[in-house]
Formats: structure tokens, C-alpha cells, sequence
């Protein structure tokens, strides 16, 4: 209570290839979710790309920020995250700094914003409070939109990536090390979109 809440979610961390994504979302105050927005694995994909439509016309403010596969092999995938994670907090503050300075929501402008994290481990960000919460996607409404904006985000980005790399099947396991995955690297090794410092010989 009485804090404005910027839930924060990534996808893609454990994938052999493609980059990783971070969302970041605050929702209006006072405006009703839908019922059925939660941890975007519960959610059926049809469904999620309306929620995403719904977030993204209704939040207050969100950013989706990436780790590229070469940031994730320099920094290790925990630190890319953060990393991630971070420039997203950027973007989602910058767009509340504009969009409560005036007009019908600027009684808000001088809420204190704390950021509500899934998962156990953040790396601090100045000057806001955070909570890791274990399953926060299923219990916050602010990380359940920012897990579907992860979501849909990164599996938009690798179908997109699958028309330019076709035998990797990434438009269906985006990534994933799934057998069909596992053995089209057996047969073609790896491209410039796998993390080479992941395991990637099977």
C-alpha cells in the first residue's frame, strides 16, 4: 500500500540461442486487470498476445529491454539479466516522469515506486526498494503483465529470427534445448545466435 508497484520479469534464460528479455510494467492505478492475467505459462497463447495488447494500451508504463547472446556470454546470463532488467527500469521510469507530471494522474507523482521482482536475486537499483518474490508472476498483477510482455516479446523476436535461421525450428522451441533443436545443432553446429558459453554439444 501506498507505493506505485513496477513489476519486473524476464524470458528466455534458460534458451541455447536468441536473446533474452526483460519487461518491466507499472499498471494504472485504479484500473481493473483482467481476471486472467497471470504467469504467462498459465496462460494459452492466443491469450496472451491479447493481454499484451491490454498492457500495453492500459499500463501507466512499460519497456521491454535485451540481452544479446554476446552480453550474456561476457557477463553470465544472471548478470545479462540484471543488466536487462535494469535498462528496462530506465525506460518504464522516464515514461512515468513524463506521464505524472501533469494531467489527471499527477496526484501520483510523488508516490514512492518500488520494484517487485520475480524470482530470489536482483541486483539493487538506485534509489528504489525492491522484493524478490519466489512465483511473484502468479500473485502480482505488475510481474504477471511484465512475464506476458517477456513472453510474447522474445517468442515474437524468434520467429523472426527462425525466416533467417530455418533449421534450428526456433518459431516452435524458441530456443530451447529440445530434441529437434539439440539435433539440428548435431547437424549444423551453431550460428552467430547461440551462447557459446552455454552448452551446446549433445
Amino acid at each position: 500500500r501506498g507505493r506505485l508497484e513496477i513489476g519486473l520479469d524476464e524470458a528466455g534464460r534458460g534458451c541455447l540461442a536468441g536473446p533474452l528479455a526483460a519487461a518491466a510494467v507499472a499498471l494504472a492505478p485504479g484500473r481493473r486487470s483482467p481476471r486472467d492475467l497471470d504467469d504467462s505459462k498459465r496462460v494459452p497463447p492466443e491469450r496472451r498476445a491479447e493481454l499484451r495488447a491490454w498492457i500495453e494500451r492500459h499500463a501507466l508504463a512499460w519497456a521491454v529491454a535485451w540481452a544479446s547472446p554476446a552480453e550474456i556470454d561476457r557477463e553470465n546470463v544472471l548478470q545479462a539479466t540484471m543488466s536487462a532488467m535494469h535498462r528496462a527500469v530506465d525506460a518504464v521510469q522516464a515514461q512515468l516522469d513524463e506521464r505524472l507530471a501533469a494531467g489527471p494522474l499527477a496526484a501520483y507523482a510523488k508516490t514512492p515506486r518500488a520494484l517487485v521482482v520475480d524470482g530470489h536475486y536482483f541486483r539493487p537499483y538506485a534509489g528504489l526498494p525492491h522484493d524478490c518474490e519466489r512465483g511473484g508472476d502468479g500473485r502480482f498483477q505488475a510481474v504477471a503483465a511484465a512475464s506476458i510482455l517477456a513472453k510474447t516479446h522474445r517468442d515474437e523476436r524468434m520467429r523472426a529470427l527462425d525466416g533467417e535461421f530455418p533449421a534450428y525450428g526456433w518459431a516452435s522451441n524458441k530456443g530451447y534445448p529440445t530434441p529437434p533443436h539439440q539435433r539440428a545443432l548435431r547437424a549444423h553446429g551453431p550460428c552467430r545466435w547461440h551462447r557459446r558459453s552455454f552448452r551446446l554439444t549433445y
